[in-house]
């Protein structure tokens, strides 16, 4: 069974190649058939191989699948090799599972656009790219599916090309990401000219013996990984481009701006795990940087009016815990998050797709409202997927998840206070913004029209994922409640445990009740401010304005980068590089002019010419 892990990516990746070469000639029906078929192929092989691996599993835990030499030269061969452990395939499950329930969904929301079979193509493209991103043996054939699905994000984000505000979304995506991606490749090459090899099994092994704790070498290594990771992590600073990402369709917003792609950086920190044990300030700022950017996201989350930008800062801002988790050393809490996070965003911005086609396309919250009643299983479903983001205790995924990283970040010696603190506050805006979100959507008198209602094809999938995300928490059970944790121990041959023990079963049921505390305030506040006295629109002030735009980055970003390359292009519009080979060939000219002048026919001149070539000849000869 294990040997059929190469159709894995290999079936979606032939679904794009079917897609894109034949899929405008095909009927509607066709195209969905091998856009979902294909994917449904792999989840389907994905979870026989899951069932294998668990019930017989391989030597070491993982199993290796040689498919080619990729490169070979100087002593250095490369393969194209896939490698299956428990991380890669709690990602190849995720990945598979969640993409086949969007795709489903894809069917009938797409179903009116003209770019039907290109939507199922570029969708294609990503899954194949991104599983394989997270089974790759080797970084180099990770960086392979890593820029793959940064292409695919690119493509996706523009969709509608032919709107240019689209365009620029997708450009600021693809040229934000590039920064961080040029980072990742710096660091490929410093670990392959230090460790002479990019297989990430061997890199583990040999990282510890070549790069002391703390030395230079391990830190910059460290350091250019993140860069990548916090790129296409949505993470401070290269977190600007995630909310204009929601330009895509809705299903995009789902698959790949919330469940799969901008989890890439905590895949890959989780991966290299062994790296960054050896450069402890870099993890640090790991966990630094998850903090900051987990309240900064929420800050802005609390403001917005379009509803998928407020999924967007929402995605930002629990990514940002994720990073907290890996930076304290709380690698199994991280994954937990992911894998809970993939459940109920999927589901919140699937239930948003159908509220805004709904309503006409309508983004605006505050001219939503009532909806509970026109779209009852949507309701619901939404509703559960609220409370799992919320983390409402003991019911919800979420609330497990996020449970177990505040606890670990409390017990690690790489945590403590101040970052749990950082956590906690998170917690109680999430509660706010998730509130507000939902009343302004489905509570409250309605001002717009129920114009269209979802069909079977839309509703399943979040029914799905709506299960999902109640019961997906309970493979990771606190002391306080039993300690069951499968999930931890599933994780134990790949992330090494927490460096601390846990502070016992009282002192995590203290930690709980300070924050369901202020889960209760914040659903309470939201209540007074946007239920009982619901707003017509924002009056935000001045730091609301601020929370607003993204904490000014844009506008930072604008006046650093942009501005000076205009300038310089328009100062430059000639291209001051071409003058230095037009100047090269306008040399060339002149001297071919001034030897022409030489040409005159007169003999005379020629002998003249001749004879004294010979005297200056012999006069060096002699005179040397």
């Amino acid at each position: 069974m294990l040997t059929l892990l190469c159709l894995i990516p290999a079936l979606p990746f032939a679904g794009f190649i079917v897609l894109a070469l034949a899929g405008r000639r095909m009927p509607r029906n066709a195209v969905a058939v091998i856009g979902c078929g294909t994917v449904g192929l792999s989840a389907s092989i994905a979870i026989a191989i899951a069932a294998r691996f668990l019930t017989a599993p391989p030597e070491g835990d993982r199993f290796i699948q040689t498919l080619w030499t990729w490169l070979a030269a100087g002593g250095i061969s490369i393969r194209v090799a896939f490698a299956l452990d428990p991380l890669s395939l709690l990602m190849v499950l995720v990945i598979t599972v969640v993409g086949f329930l969007i795709h489903i969904y894809s069917t009938e929301f797409m179903q009116h656009d003209e770019g039907y079979s290109r939507f199922f193509a570029y969708l294609n493209l990503f899954v194949g790219a991104m599983l394989t991103l997270v089974l790759a043996d080797n970084l180099l054939l990770l960086y392979l599916g890593w820029e793959g699905v940064g292409l695919c994000s690119y493509l996706l984000i523009g969709f509608w090309y032919g709107d240019p505000a689209n365009g620029r979304a997708a450009r600021k995506a693809f040229i934000t990401t590039r920064a961080g991606d040029t980072a990742l490749i710096i660091g490929l090459f410093l670990l392959f000219t230090n460790l002479n090899t990019l297989t990430i099994s061997e890199i583990i092994e040999l990282a510890p013996a070549r790069f002391p704790a703390g030395s230079s070498l391990a830190v910059a290594a460290a350091a250019l990984l993140l860069g990548g990771a916090v790129g296409k992590s949505a993470q401070l600073p290269l977190q600007v481009w995630l909310p204009d990402a929601m330009a895509g369709p809705t299903p995009v917003s789902a698959l790949i701006h919330a469940a799969t792609m901008v989890t890439a950086g905590v895949y890959l920190v989780a991966r290299m795990n062994a790296l960054f044990a050896l450069a402890p300030a870099v993890q640090f700022a790991v966990a630094v940087i998850g903090a900051a950017t987990l309240l900064l996201a929420g800050c802005s989350a609390l403001v917005q009016s379009d509803l998928k930008r407020v999924l967007a800062y929402s995605t930002i801002s629990q990514i940002g815990y994720m990073f907290l988790a890996l930076g304290v050393g709380a690698w199994s809490a991280a994954l937990f998050h992911f894998l809970t996070h993939a459940f109920f965003k999927a589901l919140l911005f699937l239930g948003a797709g159908i509220v805004i086609k709904a309503v006409s396309d309508e983004h605006d919250m505050h001219k939503m409202g009532g909806l509970r009643k026109e779209l009852p299983l949507t309701f619901w479903t939404f509703l559960i997927g609220s409370a799992s983001l919320a983390a409402l205790p003991f019911v919800t995924a979420g609330f497990y998840s996020k449970d177990l990283i505040l606890t670990d970040v409390w017990a690690s010696p790489a945590g403590g206070w101040v970052l749990w603190c950082a956590g906690a506050a998170g917690a109680f805006i999430t509660a706010v913004y998730t509130s507000r979100m939902l009343f302004l959507v489905f509570f409250g008198p309605a001002y717009a029209a129920v114009s269209e209602r979802p069909g079977k094809r839309m509703e399943v999938p979040l029914i799905i994922l709506a299960a999902l995300s109640t019961i997906a928490g309970f493979v990771e059970i606190p002391p306080f409640m039993g300690s069951f944790r499968p999930f931890s121990a599933f994780l134990g041959s790949v992330l090494p445990p927490l460096p601390a023990s846990h502070e016992g079963a009282g002192a995590e049921l203290v930690l709980l009740c300070v924050t369901e505390a202020l889960l209760a305030a914040g659903i309470a506040l939201s209540y007074v401010l946007f239920l009982r006295k619901r707003p017509r629109g924002e009056a935000t002030g001045t730091i609301g304005s601020f929370w607003f735009s993204g904490w000014g980055f844009d506008w930072l970003y604008e006046k650093l980068f942009v501005s000076p390359l205009v300038w310089f292009s328009r100062v430059n519009r000639r291209d001051a590089v071409d003058d230095v080979y037009t100047g090269i060939a306008q040399l060339n000219l002149w001297m071919h002019r001034q030897l022409a002048l030489t040409q005159t026919g007169s003999i005379r001149w020629y002998a003249a010419g001749i004879a004294l070539g010979a005297v200056i000849i012999l006069g060096i000869v002699i005179l040397s």
